[in-house]
């Protein structure tokens, strides 16, 4: 009788054993199937970060959208104006610091003491003047000069002489040929005069 009743104990205890042995086996290999599911699912979780570039278009997208909702919509015309009431605005405060700057002038002006600077005749300072010699005096009131230049060239250093010939005016027709005279620059006086006989330094033999 023992032995009969522990045979159906093991046979009532087998089908249960079984049913759960299945549902326990499987728990492992899903608790081991969970890991490797998260593995192969972060990397696709993970999101590349976005370039500066993206970066700053997202926020000014952002900045745009919020001053769009903060802000409400106007017409042409309502935003023409308020360009133009900021664009007065400004040159009223540019007005106003001008007017300053010129009143401290004015002031710093007045403060320092004027100097008398004495009168100057035109072109005083500035007439070049000449030395050479007489080579004509056929025209009336009228001497051709030929000035001599002598120079050093600046790469050969020989010594390059030249002339060039000049009219000028002799009121009194003091000059003659072969005279050393002294010329000076002057008014043009007529096509080709541009200087004016000065004194006659030596005379010729």
């Amino acid at each position: 009788m023992a032995d009969e009743e522990q045979n159906e104990n093991v046979e009532e205890t087998t089908p249960a054993a079984e049913a759960e042995a299945p549902e326990a086996a499987e728990a492992p290999r899903a608790a081991g199937d969970a890991p490797a599911s998260d593995e192969a699912a972060t990397p696709s979780a993970k999101t590349t970060p976005a370039s500066p570039r993206e970066q700053r278009r997202q926020a000014r997208a952002e900045r745009v959208a919020r001053e769009a909702g903060s802000r409400p919509s106007r017409t042409p015309e309502e935003r023409q104006a308020e360009r133009d009431a900021a664009r007065k605005a400004r040159a009223t405060r540019r007005t106003a610091a001008r007017v300053k700057l010129r009143e401290k002038a004015r002031a710093t002006r007045g403060a320092a003491p004027a100097e008398a600077t004495p009168p100057r005749e035109h072109g005083e300072g500035r007439q070049k003047e000449r030395q050479g010699v007489v080579i004509s005096d056929k025209a009336n009131k009228t001497i051709t000069v030929r000035i001599d230049t002598a120079r050093q060239h600046r790469r050969y250093h020989k010594i390059v002489r030249s002339s060039t010939t000049l009219h000028a005016h002799d009121e009194s027709n003091d000059a003659h040929i072969g005279d050393t005279v002294v010329v000076r620059e002057c008014r043009p006086l007529s096509r080709l005069k541009r200087w004016r006989l000065v004194e006659v330094v030596e005379r010729a033999r």
